[in-house]
C-alpha cells in the first residue's frame, strides 16, 4: 500500500491553496488504484492512500509538474480495515509517509519528493528515479510540454497529425519530443513503479529493511 502525503510550500507567502488542489485532484476519487482520495489532514497538508504504484508515479509527476508541493511517499502495510477517512488511518505506510514528506521539504533537495518504504534499498532507488524524472520535467520547455500534452491527449495520433493540430511541422514535433526526453520518460516510468512496489514489500527477498 502507498500513502502519499503532500505539504504546500510557502503557504504564508502565497496563502492556503489546499482547497484548489483538492478540486483539481477530485478526478482521482473512485479511480482505479485510489483506495482513499486526497483530503486535508492538518494545516496545508493533504493525504491519500493508493494501492497501484503506476498510479502513484503518475500522481507524483503530475504534482512535480504543478510545483508548489513537497511530496512524501510511504510504501508499506496499513492497518485493516482502513477507515473511510485517510487521515484516520494508521500503520507503517502512514509513519513512513510522514518521515518522507519531512525529508521532501528540505531545500537542499533538487526535487521535492522522497520515498520511505519497508524495503529501504528499493525505496531509495525509487526516490532516485523519481528525482531524475522530476528533474527532466523541470527542464521541459513550454514548447516541449505542448507537444507532449498533444501526444498524450490524442492517444494513437501520429506525429504528422499532432503537427497539424499544433500548426507546426512534423520535424518540429520530432525535435521537441527529443528535447523534452519524452521517450526516455515513458521508458523509465515502469521502473519507478516497480521499485515502489518493491519498496512496499512486494519483493522482500534480498531487500529487507536495513539490508543495504
Amino acid at each position: 500500500m502507498f500513502v502519499v502525503t503532500m505539504d504546500q510550500q510557502g503557504s504564508r507567502r502565497v496563502g492556503d491553496r489546499v482547497e484548489g488542489l483538492l478540486a483539481e485532484l477530485a478526478d482521482l476519487e473512485g479511480a482505479d488504484g485510489v483506495v482513499r482520495a486526497f483530503e486535508r489532514t492538518v494545516g496545508d497538508e493533504v493525504q491519500a492512500v493508493l494501492d497501484d504504484p503506476v498510479v502513484v508515479v503518475d500522481l507524483v509527476l503530475r504534482m512535480l509538474r504543478r510545483e508548489g508541493w513537497s511530496v512524501g511517499i510511504g510504501a508499506g502495510p496499513v492497518e485493516e480495515p482502513l477507515p473511510a477517512s485517510a487521515r484516520a488511518g494508521s500503520g507503517e505506510a502512514f509513519v513512513l509517509a510522514r518521515s518522507a514528506v519531512e525529508r521532501a521539504k528540505s531545500r537542499s533537495r533538487p526535487v521535492p519528493v522522497a520515498v520511505d518504504g519497508v524495503a529501504e534499498r528499493s525505496a531509495a532507488d525509487a526516490e532516485a528515479v523519481l528525482t531524475l524524472l522530476g528533474s527532466v520535467l523541470a527542464r521541459r520547455t513550454d514548447h516541449g510540454w505542448a507537444v507532449v500534452d498533444a501526444i498524450e491527449d490524442a492517444a494513437g495520433a501520429t506525429q504528422v497529425e499532432v503537427a497539424a493540430r499544433l500548426g507546426v511541422t512534423q520535424q518540429a514535433v520530432s525535435q521537441r519530443l527529443r528535447t523534452a526526453l519524452w521517450s526516455e520518460e515513458a521508458a523509465v516510468r515502469p521502473l519507478a513503479a516497480r521499485l515502489l512496489d518493491e519498496a512496499a514489500g512486494a519483493h522482500e527477498a534480498g531487500d529487507a529493511k536495513g539490508d543495504r
